[in-house]
């Protein structure tokens, strides 16, 4: 995993506590993946079962696949750059290239 992944994280981390992030909470936390056919993302959903909230296929409109999934945990820098090292390691080999993660992140109500 190149250290491009490592700088971003730790930007979009530091833009989260800046915008007041709740990190004493864990989160789902989306983790992106696209790949050439349809076959090989269902081939890579279907590893996290047990490991995610969620694995969603969908077609997009270049005509790639894209995989998120969902896991619930705390939003660390170690957490998200230990999980995002093993994504890449199982969609990899089915021709799959991660595309990074996010979060939504709730607004308190004035």
């Amino acid at each position: 995993m190149s250290s491009q992944y490592d700088d971003i994280s730790s930007s979009v981390l530091r833009q989260m506590k800046a915008g007041g992030f709740d990190f004493t909470r864990i989160h789902p936390i989306e983790f992106y993946a696209v790949f050439p056919d349809e076959a090989a993302a269902r081939r890579a959903a279907v590893q996290f079962r047990g490991e995610s909230l969620s694995a969603q296929v969908s077609e997009r409109d270049d005509g790639a696949w894209h995989l998120e999934l969902s896991k619930v945990m705390y939003a660390t820098h170690g957490g998200i750059g230990a999980f995002e090292q093993a994504f890449e390691r199982l969609v990899s080999p089915h021709g799959g290239e991660v595309e990074g993660w996010g979060v939504k992140q709730e607004r308190p109500i004035a």
